[in-house]
């Protein structure tokens, strides 16, 4: 039996990557539909006779740009991405009366590159069997998008005696000719703070940073990671909180927050009061409603004193009341919660506030 693209792009996806069947499956059926309309599409192609080599060729490079993201995680990933664009528009950015310092291109390029990469989702999700509001989530789809950005940014525009221009620097020469004279941009102002002056912001920072970073080796721990965001988007949804969700889906990607502010159509000020509610239920989910998960994740588990060092777990145990003390010992004696109730004559639900509030005071302990 002959073996299908689209059913050898899923076995290589499985095989190379830690995603789920479904959402190989998902990346690659998209792949797989791509590269069939280009062959359809290109009189050039068909007249080749070979529409089959030439779909396996664009599906290969399609496949290894997209796992070439996924290896470097969305962190590195946008980086690279980030840098090779800016290195394509840089002299194109002359905009006119300002000075064409390095600098001064600088960042204007970064703020051209945060309104192309709005056009590129937008018109992912308008190219690929997706819907209007479809957000990546696995680190999988990350890539894929990221990938996508790339080639999008590249395409040829075809002119009249045979000339072409790649899309991103007809996009910049526009945006150059728009700009006002002595435009001073800072984009480092748009970029989400880390708010030090609120309480809890360090072991927040911690999580945040974790769950919008992924390492290079695609081992264990990227697996857990998938685990955390997936159950952290899925107890959004059990609270209705879908536009938590879209906002973490948007940070995971580790855009600006001017961008963010754009896709989800929101003011700044709504944006800011979407983030304060993204945290408190960030929050609870990584103090109360999947603690082990979480912190197996961030190599604190109850088995490593919770990541804290002799030191720290000495102090911890000055900082617990004696009722949260009792629970620890208990939890370490690997007790169930029932049994835990029922030793300790409390309700399950005064269980888990006492357990989340000592899981708060060794996080603040940790990230001292």
């Amino acid at each position: 039996m002959v073996e299908t693209l689209l059913e050898r792009l899923c076995r290589e996806l499985r095989a190379q990557t830690p995603a789920s069947a479904r959402n190989c499956r998902e990346v690659a059926t998209r792949i797989n539909e791509e590269v069939q309309r280009i062959c359809t599409e290109s009189q050039r192609i068909q007249n080749t006779g070979d529409v089959k080599g030439w779909a396996d060729t664009l599906a290969n490079l399609r496949m290894k740009q997209c796992l070439h993201y996924l290896k470097l995680g969305s962190s590195k990933g946008r980086l690279e991405l980030h840098s090779n664009l800016s290195a394509i528009v840089y002299r194109y950015m002359t905009p006119p009366q300002v000075q064409a310092s390095y600098q001064a291109r600088v960042s204007l390029i970064e703020d051209f590159l945060q309104n192309f990469y709005v056009e590129s989702i937008n018109a992912f999700r308008r190219e690929n069997d997706v819907a209007p509001s479809y957000r990546p989530r696995s680190s999988l789809e990350l890539a894929e998008y990221m990938a996508f950005t790339e080639r999008y940014a590249k395409r040829r525009i075809p002119f009249s005696r045979g000339r072409s221009q790649q899309l991103i620097i007809l996009r910049t020469q526009t945006f150059s000719k728009q700009q006002p004279p002595e435009t001073a941009i800072d984009i480092q102002q748009a970029i989400e703070g880390t708010d030090s002056d609120q309480p809890r912001t360090a072991p927040l920072q911690r999580l945040r940073e974790e769950l919008t970073i992924q390492e290079d080796n695609m081992d264990a721990e990227s697996t857990v990671r998938e685990r955390v965001v997936e159950q952290l988007m899925d107890y959004l949804a059990e609270k209705g909180q879908n536009d938590c969700a879209d906002y973490f889906s948007l940070r995971l990607m580790d855009l600006p927050t001017a961008e963010i502010e754009s896709i989800l159509g929101i003011t700044p000020r709504e944006r800011d009061y979407l983030q304060q509610r993204f945290k408190y239920h960030l929050l609870k989910f990584s103090f109360a409603h999947n603690w082990e998960l979480v912190h197996e994740w961030l190599g604190a588990e109850l088995g490593k004193n919770l990541g804290l060092t002799p030191q720290q777990w000495e102090y911890l145990q000055t900082k617990i009341s004696q009722t949260q003390s009792k629970i620890l010992g208990l939890k370490q004696q690997k007790l169930s919660d029932p049994e835990i109730s029922r030793n300790l004559d409390v309700t399950p639900t005064q269980l888990r506030k006492q357990w989340s509030k000592l899981l708060e005071v060794a996080w603040d302990i940790r990230n001292l």
